[in-house]
């Protein structure tokens, strides 16, 4: 199978498949510099030849999870399930710099606006965001896109699917991402808005709007222009670390520092540091587990102008059951541990060139940010009392995350002003966390 590569429209390559785990990409000759398919693949006339299905750029441009698993079953029997077969389906209609298509074939025309203002008044933000689904989705498929929202009223039970009881649902339109919340993670919407007002404080962060009931949120994309039309370019260190989607936990803090200065220009280079030792640090005041390798990303115009996205995803898991003992998501000196020790310290010193001091100054930044949002989660909790626990779980671990930074064995800035949103609550209830039996059939009657 061949098809054609677009970077902002203009064909710029040709990727073909070498046997069953080989992808070959091919630039046209006189291609300009900065019309580069990735970071890691700069313009040249000798061909790229992966050891894989797709170059990983593309792997990373493919859906995930559940909608992936609809997309293998719907198409499979007419084209096959491969990778590369897949994104002849879907890729002259990807939301991005890229777009990936059968020779001669059309690129897919600049979608209209998406009103979400629906999404966000009112009380049913679920309806709100499966009408959305149904009828702006832009992965190229709407008619097997699936319905996200596990609903809380029976009248909305149909829309109901296998995802909504384990993941985040989300929906990309040309200008937003667009998430709900599930069973399984209970106004997880409302908590990552809460975690981004914290990181807005003290670091570049996309544009977030929470819906009045909390369920859903939108995440403004900063890749495109006032238009909604592509403007940049952007590559997660899955794909820049050449790593598969699912590999995103198997890397290392000095590995993303090394493609930074991989691909980073020198005079963005230590601004794109201190930006990588904020979110570093945030993970711990927020106690955010899943800060790992695809929640990382570079931003581009051209070779000249890379540098680090605004932060996105940033959310507290130590709340949800199942997710409270986990480790950071990324390791750094050989380890994954909440208690790091003076080694914090010494890293990001010794890796992105941030002094001590300025590590510090920076500590006590954050701290000042989880002070003046904690009021926002004590309103939250107010105006849904269903969110009152994950709001007190989430308080208690921001302190926990802000005092273990600020104590004598890693930064020893004294003691926390925290506020009296931190205070004044009883402890939420014990989570249960549902036990497994892996090989039982839940056909199975109980004994």
């Amino acid at each position: 199978m061949q098809l054609s590569v677009y970077v902002l429209g203009r064909e710029v390559a040709t990727l073909e498949q070498a046997g069953d785990f080989k992808s070959v990409l091919t630039y046209h000759p006189n291609v300009a510099a900065d019309d580069f398919v990735s970071l890691t693949m700069p313009v040249r006339s000798e061909s790229y030849v992966w050891d894989d299905q797709l170059p990983p750029v593309l792997q990373m441009n493919l859906p995930e999870g559940y909608l992936l698993q609809v997309l293998q079953e719907q198409f499979g029997p007419h084209i096959g399930a491969s990778p590369i077969a897949l994104l002849s389906v879907i890729g002259r209609n990807m939301v991005g710099r890229l777009q990936v298509a059968a020779p001669g074939a059309p690129l897919s025309e600049p979608a209209k606006p998406i009103e979400v203002a629906a999404l966000l008044k009112g009380d049913n933000s679920e309806a709100a965001f499966a009408a959305l689904v149904r009828e702006h989705a832009t992965s190229g498929v709407s008619g097997v896109v699936p319905k996200f929202l596990d609903s809380q009223e029976e009248a909305f039970a149909e829309s109901a699917s296998p995802l909504a009881a384990h993941r985040k649902a989300s929906v990309v339109t040309r200008r937003h991402i667009i998430k709900g919340s599930s069973a399984r993670l209970p106004f997880v919407a409302l908590n990552e808005h809460l975690c981004m007002q914290v990181a807005s404080r003290v670091t570049p962060t996309a544009v977030t709007e929470i819906s009045d009931d909390g369920q859903a949120l939108v995440v403004h994309r900063f890749d495109v222009d006032e238009h909604g039309q592509p403007h940049s370019g952007m590559e997660d260190f899955c794909a820049l670390l050449g790593l598969r989607p699912a590999a995103k936990y198997d890397t290392t803090w000095e590995r993303v520092a090394k493609a930074v200065r991989d691909h980073v220009p020198g005079p963005q280079r230590l601004d794109t540091y201190r930006q990588l030792a904020t979110t570093l640090l945030l993970t711990y005041a927020l106690r955010n587990a899943d800060c790992h390798a695809k929640n990382l990303a570079l931003l581009y115009t051209r070779r000249a102008d890379v540098r680090l996205s605004p932060t996105y995803d940033m959310l507290t898991t130590s709340v949800y059951a199942g997710f409270a003992h986990n480790p950071p998501a990324i390791e750094f000196m050989g380890k994954k541990t909440w208690t790091p020790g003076k080694n914090l310290q010494k890293f990001i010193a010794a890796t992105f060139g941030i002094q001590p001091k300025e590590q510090q100054q920076m500590v006590q930044a954050i701290s000042d940010a989880v002070a003046d949002v904690g009021p926002l989660v004590r309103q939250a909790m107010r105006e849904h009392p269903v969110f009152r626990d994950v709001g007190k779980r989430m308080l208690m671990a921001w302190a926990e995350g802000v005092q273990g930074l600020r104590g004598e064995r890693v930064y020893a800035v004294g003691d926390w002003a925290a506020g009296d949103a931190f205070t004044g609550f009883s402890a939420p209830p014990k989570q249960k966390v549902e036990k497994v039996k892996i090989g039982r059939s839940p056909l199975l009657g109980e004994r």
